[in-house]
């Protein structure tokens, strides 16, 4: 985190109209916040997206500086960590998401680049089936060090974070308002805690009000911020499906547990499966085979039995010449180039490494071997 720059990392935020997307050009033309804010508008209009009105738009906003410098203060006395798309510490899973925050608050203690990050979500109001399943999903998943995120909401979200929590697993609410306050007040307590075991991260600045506006956007982030998202009970147009459409765009690997025909709550979740938009599963072991999160030792035990492969798929090949172009490269951004899965192209890495091809480095890296 660069402090200097921090001021007007925030105040880009705040310029209105410019939005995540074109905050990244902008980003991407000037070299960091505070040179947008040194731009003549000439220079700014050949921007591509800017025009002469976003240009203006900038110009005339150097009042949000202000803004900017009341809000260092609230982050600064509550001890909350800013993360903006620059930093290294900006989750890597939302860089490859265009529309993902340029910048977002956290309170919390945990690794949001953990190897295992897990999406709950489902209808606010569950049947005692959901909240049977919620239980016994999350609790399978103790020891594997996966960390659940959800949005804090009443239901299945809460359900998850309180089960993570019950199990030692680290959890993490986004949240649809600033920090300066909890949504739905009643979860207060559960939300202190999670601070303690994950965190608590929104987009929205202090004094954001959770409007009805706010949580699609508080979607994006749990669809884009997961490996995998699971959906447990939810209506034919309810919001667990906006989160699973996005993940969808963003090629996560969705799954959802299927319900009794005809009944209302599971209409959302027998759709996606209907659809292929999301995979059955039944329990968390379900899960776990699908997303190849195989323990190490049974990794090591394959590689042995594997001969190496002289034929490569198109897809194997596709994966291969992306070094071509970067000497080393991580497992999200080959997720984004090729448009696979997480599950797919773990899969496709680690036949890689049997066949020697390729080797895994710290931190989701990969290069070839």
């Amino acid at each position: 985190m660069n402090l200097n720059e921090l001021p007007f990392q925030i105040g880009l935020t705040l310029i209105e109209g410019i939005g995540d997307v074109n905050a990244k050009s902008l980003l991407a033309y000037c070299g960091s916040a505070s040179q947008v804010f040194k731009q003549k508008k000439g220079q700014l209009e050949k921007i591509p997206g800017i025009g002469s009105i976003w240009a203006q738009s900038i110009i005339n906003s150097k009042d949000v500086l202000k803004k900017a410098e009341e809000e260092i203060k609230f982050i600064e006395k509550y001890k909350i960590t800013p993360l903006f798309f620059t930093d290294e510490n900006y989750p890597t899973r939302l860089k490859y998401c265009s529309d993902s925050p340029v910048l977002m608050y956290y309170k919390g203690n945990a690794n949001l680049n953990q190897e295992k990050i897990i999406g709950v979500v489902g209808t606010r109001k569950p049947s005692d089936y959901g909240k049977e399943k919620t239980k016994e999903f999350v609790s399978e998943l103790k020891g594997t060090g996966a960390i659940i995120i959800s949005g804090l909401a009443y239901g299945v979200d809460v359900l998850a974070h309180k089960t993570a929590l019950e199990n030692e697993l680290d959890t993490v609410g986004v949240v649809a308002h600033g920090l300066d306050r909890i949504y739905p007040q009643l979860h207060d307590n559960i939300a202190k805690r999670m601070m303690g075991q994950g965190g608590i991260l929104t987009d929205f600045m202090s004094g954001t009000n959770p409007d009805a506006v706010n949580f699609p956007k508080r979607n994006r982030i749990v669809a884009g911020l997961c490996d995998a998202l699971v959906v447990i009970e939810s209506k034919r147009g309810g919001g667990s499906l906006i989160t699973a459409t996005i993940a969808n765009s963003y090629n996560k690997d969705v799954f959802a547990f299927p319900g009794r025909a005809g009944e209302v709550l599971a209409e959302g979740c027998n759709g996606l499966i209907k659809q292929n938009r999301a995979v059955l599963i039944e329990n968390a072991a379900d899960l776990l085979y699908a997303m190849q999160w195989q323990e190490i030792e049974s990794k090591a035990k394959a590689s042995k039995q594997i001969p190496l492969l002289l034929n490569l798929s198109d897809e194997e090949k596709m994966v291969i010449d992306l070094f071509s172009k970067k000497n080393s490269l991580h497992v999200d951004e080959i997720c984004h180039t090729t448009e696979f899965t997480i599950s797919k192209t773990s899969a496709l890495l680690l036949q890689l490494e049997f066949s020697n091809l390729i080797k895994s480095r710290p931190g989701k890296m990969y290069e070839l071997a």
